[in-house]
């Protein structure tokens, strides 16, 4: 009796369904993604071998530009923070900001104070209004003179928000490369002033050269991973 032949079938698989998906997901993602915007203030910061990552959440930063202008802003994250922090700056200095002069700081991502007190209401004005500072030569904030360093009621008021909501609050300052030492010298006064001696400092991360110390430290360190 001969032997029973099985059918043959093809090999080929119909890949068509399966593309239809790819680009149903990859358009998906296209158009939730949600792209970083611009950064407000342009600064080129030191190159540095250091790779710590700088925390995201809960943070009090200072800028500090190749000018010397100094600048603060707080993550998007602490909504509440800020809104106490601009009423203790409102009160403490009797500026008669209204609601929605304080929302404007309080609210908006990417926020940030680069005025004295004196001109802050008009500045939370410009804020409030989109590109309002587009093109606006700032002050920043007052910190060259010992007896005049407005960063300290600043942080203050801003170590003070952040015990009431008993978190964390972490600081870092993002210098220019070209920056004086004397804006950064009040700056660290103001920290002082306020009890505040932790912080950390944005760098653009690089390479460790070849044949320093460090760079020999981690070769031994891969070496020894590795075996």
């Amino acid at each position: 009796m001969g032997r029973a032949k099985l059918p043959r079938k093809s090999t080929n698989i119909d890949m068509t369904a399966m593309c239809d998906v790819a680009f149903l997901l990859l358009s998906f993602f296209i158009l939730a993604a949600k792209f970083k915007p611009p950064e407000a203030l342009k600064v080129t910061t030191p190159n540095s071998v250091y790779t710590r990552i700088v925390p995201e959440r809960n943070v009090l930063m200072v800028t500090i530009d190749k000018a010397g202008k100094v600048y603060l802003s707080f993550s998007d994250n602490n909504t509440a923070e800020k809104a106490d922090i601009i009423d203790a700056i409102n009160t403490s200095k009797n500026l008669g900001l209204t609601a929605q002069e304080k929302a404007a700081f309080s609210k908006q991502p990417t926020a940030y104070i680069g005025a004295p007190f004196s001109q802050l209401k008009a500045f939370l004005d410009r804020l409030a209004v989109p590109d309002g500072l587009k093109d606006v030569n700032l002050s920043g904030i007052p910190v060259k003179d010992s007896a005049n360093n407005e960063l300290i009621d600043w942080v203050r008021a801003a170590k003070s928000a952040f015990s009431s909501s008993a978190l964390a609050m972490k600081i870092v300052i993002r210098g220019d490369n070209d920056s004086k030492y004397p804006s950064f010298q009040g700056v660290i006064y103001s920290f002082k002033k306020n009890d505040e001696l932790k912080f950390q400092l944005v760098t653009s991360p690089v390479s460790v050269p070849s044949g320093t110390d460090l760079w020999q430290l981690n070769q031994k360190t891969n070496t020894k991973g590795a075996s």
